[in-house]
């Protein structure tokens, strides 16, 4: 009998199809306990689930982070066995999956393995007194993985296995005002940078939505390709492979010390940046600093616009505009002790793009932290 998963993989129906949007973001880590309440502490999460030995898990304990539509899970390893163990040896702290809420767990996965993927899990059901949660999972760049999470029929605080008794609580601090996953940024080696375009783009069903030459992307020092593709709605990402300059590249930096592509920072939106980044600098992060002089350029290319100007001087934030209309952004310093991961703050206003006119004034503040560990 010809079932309806059967017609869609025959028709042609992509993986994209089935995307609702981002379901979470894992991080693999040293130490659970410790790098969620950073989050919790530093950027105003809230822990709202926790699976360990107390529920029922042996090999791992995992912290279920939420702000707004945000939801960020960070997993630790309870032994040296462990698979997240032998991952943050490897790697250091850092994404291992990029998790995206699907229609059907079982048609997104079989389409993709259908059109090239690697299948890395067939599709899973568990179930508990909350409903079903249907999952799937296959490879992408590096170690990096998507799983699919068909989760209409569970109403569970996250997933069978998880709890929400005993929870650390809210640290004190400042509302920060996060709302969503704007984009994740992968790097990749030099050379696959079109291997995997293409494999989001035949693959998972996504299409190209800007790419970036290495002349447009360049320091007197340093250079990177960059190619953004997305589901056509939600799910946004950048993929960038280092290219050549008289230095080694950020992007080089980051291979060399996470030992293979992966994942670089996530973008997290809000809907008023200055308050936002205010409140994240009271709760302890750090940003990259910004010479004086970038702000005396950018008044004299958008003055036009009506922005906080001297609030956004005073709190280190870039401004960019495109035809759709105008951006603001910033970026943490890494975030882990391997320079690999950070984090950027974005508000959109109308525009679609990713600041290209920050490129040069962000890549030459990498460098400078690049300069101070002695990798430029």
């Amino acid at each position: 009998m010809t079932t309806t998963l059967d017609r869609d993989v025959a028709t042609g129906r992509s993986p994209a199809a089935y995307i609702v949007g981002w379901d979470h973001l894992e991080l693999w880590v040293g130490n659970a306990r410790a790098f969620a309440a950073f989050l919790a502490s530093d950027f105003g999460f809230d822990v709202v689930a926790y699976a360990g030995p107390e529920t029922g898990v042996t090999d791992r304990v995992s912290y279920v982070l939420e702000q707004d539509t945000v939801r960020f899970v960070v997993t630790g390893a309870l032994g040296p066995a462990s698979p997240v163990a032998r991952h943050v040896r490897a790697h250091g702290d850092g994404a291992r999956d990029l998790a995206l809420t699907v229609s059907d767990a079982r048609g997104a996965y079989y389409s993709a393995v259908a059109r090239g993927a690697v299948g890395v899990r067939e599709p899973w059901v568990d179930e508990d007194e909350h409903g079903r949660i249907v999952r799937a999972r296959i490879a992408t760049y590096g170690e990096t993985r998507h799983t699919f999470v068909e989760r209409a029929a569970y109403d569970g605080v996250f997933a069978p296995g998880f709890g929400d008794e005993g929870l650390p609580p809210r640290p004190v601090g400042p509302d920060v005002g996060l709302r969503a996953v704007d984009h994740c940024v992968g790097n990749v080696e030099r050379g696959d940078l079109d291997r995997w375009v293409g494999f989001y783009r035949r693959t998972m069903g996504f299409d190209q939505l800007v790419h970036f030459g290495d002349d447009q992307i360049s320091t007197d020092y340093s250079a990177l390709m960059s190619t953004v593709v997305w589901d056509g709605s939600k799910v946004v990402l950048p993929l960038n492979e280092p290219a050549d300059g008289r230095r080694k590249s950020q992007i080089q930096e980051y291979l060399d010390y996470y030992g293979c592509a992966g994942v670089q920072h996530v973008a997290l939106r809000t809907d008023d940046i200055v308050t936002t980044v205010s409140a994240l600098r009271a709760r302890g992060v750090r940003f990259l600093a910004v010479p004086d002089s970038y702000y005396d350029d950018v008044r004299r290319r958008l003055g036009d616009l009506d922005l906080p100007w001297d609030d956004i001087r005073r709190l280190g934030i870039l401004v960019d505009r495109d035809q759709d209309g105008h951006l603001l952004q910033i970026f943490t310093e890494n975030v882990t002790d391997r320079p690999t991961v950070f984090f950027e703050v974005i508000q959109r206003e109308g525009a679609k793009g990713f600041g290209a006119g920050n490129f040069k004034a962000l890549f030459e503040a990498i460098e400078r932290e690049q300069a101070r560990r002695g990798n430029l």
